[in-house]
């Protein structure tokens, strides 16, 4: 894997994520308590034996870049590095990145500069756990100039996704983005050709990609500045290249799940908590997800009821009811509280005791979650001051609304307390 260099996509605004991504780039949002959505492609690649890794980012950079000087650390004997690339204007190109492409267009002349046979691109919002060595094996053995990553689903979610159709080689001949109706069943394949068995053939007979590309690097490089309108690999550098190049998918029968959207970000949090068996979970010796290390102090649970939950550690509770939810580091909340199927981010610092009850005697609120406060089917981003006997229960059942100013978003019916957010007092939601 020395001769493979990796490139992870870090999205544009992440608009799907807002107000998440408010203050930070998107593979910089918090994820499972105490990681960040980085973390997972860049543990990937190291548990693949990948250590030279760019991330390409344009949006709110400053806590992602951050988040990666105090992570990851490769020792001086070997030439591994995990380093942020930011959008930025040349002579040659004064505008921000147009697209996946166009951001891996504009770096060009740095990835040229490394001894690599293959450049593997990654995208920085989905969750799952890979082995890449067996990917790259596969694009190498059929001597593909292009390989894919691709997932098998049924025909009940098929339409959601960009569908491609193989060969009986497994080489890519057709692409057709979200089909319905007859164009729909024109893309079944016979998904066993990568790998599956009959059985489950015949009940995911349609393959998707997963936004992940292995390319040769002549052909990356060929394809980038002879396309210079396009500006988007899966939707027009890899489907226009199928017919002149050796496009070749790589099935990954294991759990994936994209987390661009706050929907499908609540979800995938809320379900690591599943029992008693998560569709994903972090606790594989053999393929850590690693993510800074804080030294943080124990968690400390005075007389809590907590069910089928995920605590970070540093948390203060005292008192409460938790259940079905996922509290990120350092999380403080005070008795009587009750929190229900909520995914809280926790907070960047500690307050000290002197200081919580010098705000509290002039009225202020301090950082966490007041007493006898209710959380049900939300996500509260960090440092949050929540105050005393709160409701955050989406009582009018609202889809989408947008209330910036009194610090919330709802989105797709799921409450987003947005960072540094003050909730005074008393307040229902």
């Amino acid at each position: 894997m020395k001769k493979v260099l990796s490139i992870i996509l870090g999205g544009g605004a992440g608009t799907r994520l807002y107000p998440l991504t408010k203050l930070r780039a998107k593979p910089a949002v918090p994820v499972a308590g105490k990681y960040r959505l980085i973390d997972i492609p860049v543990s990937n690649c190291i548990n693949s034996e990948i250590f030279k890794i760019y991330v390409l980012t344009q949006f709110n950079s400053a806590s992602l870049n951050r988040h990666i000087a105090r992570t990851y650390n490769f020792t001086g004997f070997n030439e591994g590095f995990v380093e942020v690339l930011a959008a930025q204007q040349t002579p040659e190109n004064p505008n921000w990145f147009q697209g996946t492409a166009d951001a891996v267009r504009q770096y060009l002349w740095l990835f040229e500069e490394w001894d690599a046979d293959e450049y593997l691109i990654l995208s920085g919002d989905h969750l799952y756990r890979m082995d890449y060595r067996q990917f790259i094996q596969r694009h190498r053995e059929t001597g593909a100039d292009i390989t894919l990553s691709v997932i098998p689903i049924d025909e009940r979610r098929a339409s959601d996704f960009g569908l491609m159709k193989i060969d009986d080689s497994g080489r890519v001949i057709d692409f057709s983005e979200k089909p319905k109706g007859d164009a729909l069943t024109q893309m079944r394949v016979d998904t066993s050709v990568l790998g599956l068995t009959k059985e489950q053939a015949e009940l995911q007979p349609y393959i998707a990609s997963m936004g992940i590309y292995v390319f040769k690097k002549d052909v990356l490089f060929k394809l980038l500045r002879e396309s210079l309108e396009s500006t988007d690999f899966g939707k027009e550098i890899i489907p226009d290249s199928a017919k002149d190049y050796n496009v070749q998918a790589y099935l990954f029968d294991d759990y994936w799940e994209d987390i661009g959207t706050i929907e499908a970000f609540y979800h995938a949090n809320l379900t690591l908590t599943q029992q008693p068996q998560p569709p994903f979970s972090f606790y594989d010796e053999h393929a850590p997800i690693y993510t800074r290390a804080r030294y943080l102090p124990p968690t400390k649970l005075l007389d809590c009821q907590i069910t089928e939950s995920i605590v970070g550690e540093g948390c203060i509770l005292k008192n409460c009811r938790i259940q079905h939810s996922v509290l990120g580091v350092r999380s403080r909340i005070e008795s009587g509280c009750v929190i229900e199927e909520s995914l809280l981010m926790g907070a960047d610092f500690y307050q000290a005791s002197v200081e919580r009850q010098c705000n509290i005697e002039k009225g202020d609120i301090p950082v966490g979650i007041g007493t006898d406060t209710l959380i049900r089917g939300a996500i509260i981003d960090k440092n949050a001051c929540i105050g005393h006997d709160v409701k955050i229960i989406n009582k009018d059942n609202v889809q989408e609304a947008e209330r910036e100013s009194q610090g919330f978003y709802i989105r797709s019916g799921i409450v987003v307390v947005l960072k540094n957010a003050v909730i005074p007092d008393g307040t229902v939601i």
